[in-house]
């Protein structure tokens, strides 16, 4: 068995020593070991992998780590056993790029989730879901059925157990009614204009300003909108040669490639939120 924890507390003397030695007494073997130590804050973050050839009882060893390790120091802490495959929803609209990078890369094994179901406020990418054989929900999602709509979705994200969700371009406002279930479990993208160039169109307004670079940033998702803590970002490089047709491109393969990485990272359990921005491991 291989488990991997995360931690962050009030930063102190002692901590990685405790911690590697309650693994070394659990016959552990840490294979990984990571930290970072916000000295404005006062705030320790680790994460650290450890094997374990003999089998343990993963509810004893989390009593004993809380009970023995964790209330000492004041941790916020989780552990998270190999192997298992979070359950990642897909919630799209009308744009199939982020789409079909990640379900091409789930295809190919590359990312290591079970995806039980996409969902949509359109009907139009239905036939993408039917190219890779899953579920695909449409709910209607407008000003004067939200309510409904979003009960709609969270007896779905119940009934198949859902882990976290991806907003692969889901062009509407998720709520706190969503939000407060699944906090820093919701990864959005963007671009990076926001909020300089908001609105329909922002690479037609980048391209009339004349911008000298594009980006597209990967966030999880608060009530606050786009202002969610930071999990990936990228840029591309563009000049007066290009048009606003190139620009759209590009930003378009920025969004993919952003995306994926940032849900790379949660899945690997590399990311920690904290006071709205994230401790991201190597």
């Amino acid at each position: 068995m291989k488990l991997t924890i995360l931690i962050s507390c009030p930063d102190q003397a002692g901590i990685i020593s405790s911690v590697t030695q309650f693994l070394f007494l659990k016959n552990g073997n840490i294979v990984y070991l990571d930290q970072h130590v916000d000295k404005e804050a006062g705030v320790f973050f680790m994460r650290l992998e450890s094997e374990f050839t003999n089998g343990i009882s993963l509810t004893s060893f989390r009593t004993d780590f809380e009970h023995n390790i964790a209330n000492e120091y004041q941790m916020e802490w989780s552990i998270y056993e190999d192997g298992i495959k979070p359950k990642m929803a897909i919630f799209v609209s009308k744009y199939n790029h982020c789409l079909y990078d990640l379900l091409s890369r789930y295809n190919s094994g590359e990312l290591e989730v079970e995806i039980p179901f996409i969902l949509s406020n359109h009907d139009d990418l239905s036939y993408v879901a039917a190219q890779f054989e899953i579920p695909y929900f449409y709910v209607p999602f407008t000003k004067d059925i939200r309510s409904e709509a979003e009960q709609e979705q969270l007896k779905l994200l119940a009934e198949h157990q859902i882990d976290f969700i991806v907003l692969a371009r889901y062009m509407q406002i998720v709520s706190p009614t969503i939000i407060n279930v699944y906090p820093h479990k919701i990864i959005n993208i963007h671009h990076s204009f926001l909020p300089a160039f908001a609105g329909a169109k922002p690479y037609h307004a980048a391209f009339k300003r004349g911008v000298k670079i594009i980006g597209a940033t990967s966030h999880y998702v608060t009530e606050e909108l786009d202002a969610g803590p930071i999990i990936e970002q990228d840029v591309a490089t563009v000049s007066h040669s290009h048009s606003i047709k190139d620009f759209i491109a590009k930003g378009r393969d920025l969004e993919k490639i952003v995306l994926s990485r940032a849900v790379h990272l949660h899945v690997a359990r590399k990311t920690i939120v904290y006071n709205n921005k994230t401790v991201i491991f190597s």
